[in-house]
Order: structure tokens, then C-alpha cells, then sequence
């Protein structure tokens, strides 16, 4: 689950970690009354969505009057904001961050993450704040540093002394690195990040180390231990269907293709995106309905696929194994009863009762074209849709 970097900032300032103050606004009267309440005289008009590079997309404004706060909010709130991580569509900024401004002197990177080859978070650092890291990794590489952390031993004195060498601190700097590393380190492991980056993190003019901009990202699986970091969700920032998806524990992600799919096993439904692929088009998402899955669970899935305008044909490919071909094709005609069928249609069902499967969609008399093996079932869905178009 994401969250907003004012929420970010707050969670991190739960711990002790230096950010700069701020104010959220969800509205123009908001947003002056956060630019008042903070003082002058340079304040930060941010955007929030779920994205990076909104600076470069124009949803971060450095101003020096209330009045331009005031004008910038206006311009920001409702607008949709384009960058490299929200795709061509964009997304509507709903919500601002009002926050009083920093005197910059140097911008650093700093991010957590789980590192699954050691089993040990990951700390990874670099000169080249304020930079998308993957560019630097690309072009620069040599300037990422990365520091595993022993989760018996936690943050030590090595840790800080590598972060501070990477980033070449003086003792003063390397004096404040400890503490905010250690707090960072503990909010990660006690929120259960999986993702936790601050680019940038600034030494201001007046050599004070701060978190100017702050990404977390919680483990999914975690968050009923968290009720408080469940409550910050934002909806508005999700897919419709993902959200419904995730009322019935369906593994599901939007894509941008034309054909639905619903399988079970993620390795199998990434073999089924890459073999639509190979035949010409494109998978509209990706969906796992899980090893135990209901007829009532299988007949969402299919109606939150339906329910998305840009599918033009349905594969469903199932090798039944816990999962039953019958429980599946139960709620595939009863969803298709419910809601219609007004695209092609292909099964491919393999496993266990797949007999059973097999004719409970035969007896059914849908408009449903069978398929005997994978191949063969993309082949006839991306031959249907082309047909229907």
C-alpha cells in the first residue's frame, strides 16, 4: 500500500526523523490557511499523488507569498498531473502539501527495501540526489552504494560509517546520520516497509541533515497488524477494479491491453500474458484467483474484468490442481448469467474435474469457444478479438 509523502513525512516524524514542517490541504482555503500558520517567507506548494516526478510535471512550486500559494493551489487542485510514473493518462491531484521552504546546500539519495537474496533490509545511497536512481544506476552506477543490515544486530556504527564514506559527510554530518538512520531503520522494521525512500535527503545551509521528500510503501500482508497505517489509504489514487478485486483477495493488477485474463497460479498467468504477447496483442491485466477460490470468488473476478471497457475478449486458463475446474466454471456461468457476455469468450480448463468443468459450461449453452492446451486457447482468443474488430 502507498500513501502520500505528507503522510510519509508524518510517520517518519513519529520516529524522530528530521523533516520540514508542513501543512496538507484539500482544499484553496486550506492551503493559505497551512501557508499562514507556517510563516515565511518561501513556502513549497507540492501535488500529491501516488507518482514520482511531479516536479519535473510542474506539481511542485517553490513561492514566496501567501498570494502565490494561493494561485498555485488553484492551479494544481483538480488538475491532472502527467509524469513518467502515471502513464499518458495521468492522475488528478485531489490533495497538496503546503510546506515551509528549505535552504539547500547538497541533495543526497537514501531508500529501504527488502533485499530478497540476502533476507536483509538493504540500504542504498547515493551522491546524485533529487535524480530518478534508476538513470543513475544506468549511467552512473559506481555512485549507488548499497549496505545490508544484520536484522539481529540492526543499525550499527559500520552502517553509519559506510552511509557517511558513500556520501562523503563530514564528522558533523556523520554525527547526525546516526540517529536518523537508526530512526529510519526502526520505522521501516516497525511499520513493515517494504519501501522506504527519501530523495531527496538535503544538508541545508545551516548543515542540518533533513528528509525534503519522503516514499513508503507497506507490505500488504502486514497491515492488519497496522490498522492506523490502513487508515491512510487513499482509494482515489487506485484502480476501481483493483480496489474491488482486493474486497475478495484477488491478486489483481490493471494493465493496458485488450484481453482478460483469469488464472490460477501467478506463474501461470504470467506464461498467459507472455503468450498473448507472442500472438499479437496485449493482456488487459493480470489475475490470479488463487489455489482455493469459491464459485462466488471466481464469479467476481470475472465481473470485475467485464467491467473494464478496454477488454475486448476473456481468456480464462485454469490447470486445476487444489483448484477445481468445476468451482470454476460454476462461477464463470454464473457471472456470465449475471452480468451478460458481450465479448469472445475462451476456456482452456486442465487438472481436476476438468470433465465435471467441461461440461457444466457445455450444458450451460454460452458463447463460449473451448480450448484443449494454452497455445491453443491464445491462439483462439487473439483470432476472436481481431475477428470482432
Amino acid at each position: 500500500m502507498n500513501i502520500h509523502e505528507y503522510q510519509a513525512k508524518q510517520v517518519l516524524r513519529d520516529f524522530g526523523v528530521p523533516v520540514p514542517r508542513g501543512e496538507p490541504a484539500m482544499s484553496v482555503d486550506d492551503a493559505v490557511k497551512g501557508a499562514n500558520k507556517l510563516g515565511g517567507p518561501v513556502w513549497v506548494v507540492k501535488a500529491q499523488i501516488h507518482a514520482g516526478g511531479r516536479g519535473k510535471a510542474g506539481g511542485v512550486k517553490v513561492v514566496k507569498s501567501v498570494d502565490d500559494v494561493k494561485k498555485e493551489s488553484q492551479r494544481l487542485l483538480g488538475s491532472i498531473l502527467v509524469t513518467h510514473q502515471t502513464g499518458p493518462h495521468g492522475k488528478q491531484v485531489n490533495r497538496l502539501y503546503i510546506e515551509e521552504g528549505s535552504a539547500i546546500d547538497k541533495e543526497f539519495y537514501l531508500s529501504m527495501l527488502v533485499d530478497r537474496e540476502t533476507s536483509r533490509v538493504a540500504i542504498v545511497v547515493s551522491t546524485e540526489g533529487g535524480m530518478n536512481i534508476e538513470e543513475v544506476a544506468h549511467e552512473t552506477p559506481e555512485k549507488i552504494a548499497t549496505i545490508s543490515v544484520d536484522p539481529v544486530a540492526n543499525i550499527c556504527p559500520h552502517h553509519v560509517r559506510a552511509v557517511a564514506q558513500a556520501l562523503k559527510l563530514d564528522a558533523d554530518l556523520t554525527k547526525q546520520m546516526s540517529p536518523l538512520l537508526t530512526n529510519l531503520y526502526k520505522a521501516f522494521v516497525d511499520c513493515d516497509m517494504s519501501l522506504l525512500e527519501i530523495n531527496p535527503l538535503v544538508v541545508t545551509k545551516d548543515k542540518k541533515l533533513i528528509c525534503l521528500d519522503a516514499k513508503v510503501d507497506f507490505d500488504n500482508n502486514a497491515l492488519f497488524l497496522h490498522p492506523k497505517l490502513a487508515a491512510l489509504r487513499d482509494e482515489t489514487e487506485e484502480d476501481a477494479k483493483e480496489i474491488e478485486a482486493s474486497k475478495f483477495d484477488l491478486n489483481y493488477i490493471a494493465l493496458d491491453g485488450s484481453i482478460g485474463c483469469m488464472v490460477n497460479g501467478a506463474g501461470l498467468a504470467m506464461a498467459t500474458m507472455d503468450i498473448i504477447k507472442l500472438y499479437g496483442m496485449a493482456p488487459a491485466n493480470f489475475l490470479d484467483v488463487g489455489g482455493s477460490a469459491t464459485k462466488d470468488k471466481v464469479a467476481a473476478a470475472f465481473k470485475i474484468i467485464t467491467s473494464d471497457p478496454n477488454v475486448k475478449g476473456i481468456l480464462v486458463n485454469i490447470f486445476g490442481g487444489i483448484m477445481k475446474c468445476d468451482v470454476i466454471a460454476e462461477g464463470v456461468v454464473a457471472a456470465v448469467k449475471e452480468v451478460g457476455l458481450k465479448v469472445p469468450l475462451v476456456v482452456r480448463l486442465e487438472g481436476t474435474n476438468v470433465d465435471l468443468g467441461k461440461k457444466i459450461i457445455a450444458e450451460s449453452k454460452l458463447n463460449v469457444t473451448s480450448a484443449d492446451d494454452l497455445d491453443d486457447a491464445a491462439q483462439k482468443i487473439v483470432k476472436a478479438v481481431k475477428d470482432a474488430a
